[in-house]
């Protein structure tokens, strides 16, 4: 699969406001599927007002699947300088922290689409893979853990396999199976 980053917060100008526009994101898609016969994944934003427009354009451009989320926009600043410790003044700010905002944008996206979602952000545990897919996500990337632990994908695949044999079940039986209030 190619997967497109439509959504780098971590540029000053670009990626991240195209990846806030629907119009551009079907446009781009759209592009990009006649040039290819390749899996499409688009990763998409958390930055926007409304995740399920976005990730809509992007199937409707003609993806296969979209990659939720990147990260969120953030800043640091250094106390003695008094200026942000990024040159580009702000980036992308990742871990355990977005994990709340990815569930969310995986649930509501997943009420919506008819493409796989791949969901991302915050992935450090066989629990949160399991929250990942009840959300609705058909499969997960892992980021920020495996530069922290290098086997942290490697455990997390053996506690999946122990949690469904424990009860019973597939993995990808979970997919989509939240119950909201």
């Amino acid at each position: 699969a190619l997967e497109v980053n439509l959504s780098c917060p971590n540029v000053k100008a670009g990626c991240m406001s195209i990846g806030s526009d629907p119009v551009q994101v079907k446009t781009i898609v759209s592009e990009l599927r006649k040039r290819t016969s390749l899996p499409l994944w688009i990763k998409l934003t958390p930055n926007v007002t409304d995740i399920k427009t976005v990730a809509l354009a992007a199937q409707e451009g003609g993806a296969d699947a979209v990659v939720l989320i990147n990260t969120l926009l953030g800043m640091a600043i250094d106390i003695r300088t008094r200026r942000p410790i990024l040159r580009n003044n702000t980036g992308g700010y990742s871990g355990p922290a977005v994990k709340p905002v990815a569930l969310r944008m995986v649930s509501e996206c997943s009420q919506v689409l008819n493409i796989p979602i791949i969901g991302c952000g915050g992935i450090s545990c066989a629990d949160d893979v399991l929250e990942f897919m009840i959300a609705g996500a058909s499969a997960v990337e892992i980021g920020t853990a495996s530069l922290v632990h290098p086997t942290c994908p490697v455990d997390i695949t053996k506690d999946l396999h122990k949690w469904c044999e424990d009860n019973d079940t597939k993995l990808s039986d979970l997919t989509g199976t939240l119950q909201l209030w």
